[in-house]
């Protein structure tokens, strides 16, 4: 259990990887081919992947937790929203396996933008300064476990991140 907090950054990347992974192999099995995945060079707008699939576009913040994790919420840019079909993946694993799942997510449908997240609760950052005060972080907004809806497959993910509803559904 320790390795998962002493490497947490090399965890952060395989989950990445084994994220876009998933993408790849659900657009392989739906013969679409049709999956383009980018990273942005700095991290200040929120996301960490732009991922587009047929005409849906979409910048994600990816986040990640064991199964298990105490983790009740996740911060958020506000820049975030100003993003096309904006949305944050919470992606849980398995702690020993890194099998994936389930999935939790927030944003609006595909082609459309995150939801207003302004009124939402102003982060803090998670260590105190020399009086022990943790300053408030103004461009993050603190998004609780249950404002995210649960997948419990990829399939499922897939279709709320890139699945157009068809008319009258």
């Amino acid at each position: 259990m320790e390795e998962h907090s002493i490497n947490s950054s090399y965890r952060e990347r395989l989950i990445e990887h084994l994220f876009v992974g998933e993408l790849l192999k659900h657009s392989w099995r739906c013969n679409s081919f049709s999956v383009e995945v980018a990273k942005p060079e700095v991290d200040n707008s929120g996301y960490d992947l732009i991922i587009e699939s047929k005409e849906i576009i979409r910048h994600v913040q990816l986040k990640s937790a064991f199964i298990g994790a105490k983790t009740a919420r996740q911060t958020v840019h506000l820049s975030l929203g100003n993003k096309p079909s904006g949305c944050v993946v919470w992606v849980y694993f398995d702690k020993d396996t890194l099998e994936l799942g389930p999935f939790l997510f927030f944003g609006g449908r595909p082609g459309f933008s995150l939801p207003d997240i302004s009124n939402y609760r102003v982060a803090k950052h998670t260590k105190g300064n020399s009086d022990g005060l943790k300053a408030e972080r103004p461009n993050l907004r603190t998004i609780n476990k249950g404002e995210f809806k649960k997948f419990s497959t990829f399939d499922e993910l897939y279709n709320a991140l890139f699945v157009l509803e068809e008319p009258g559904t």
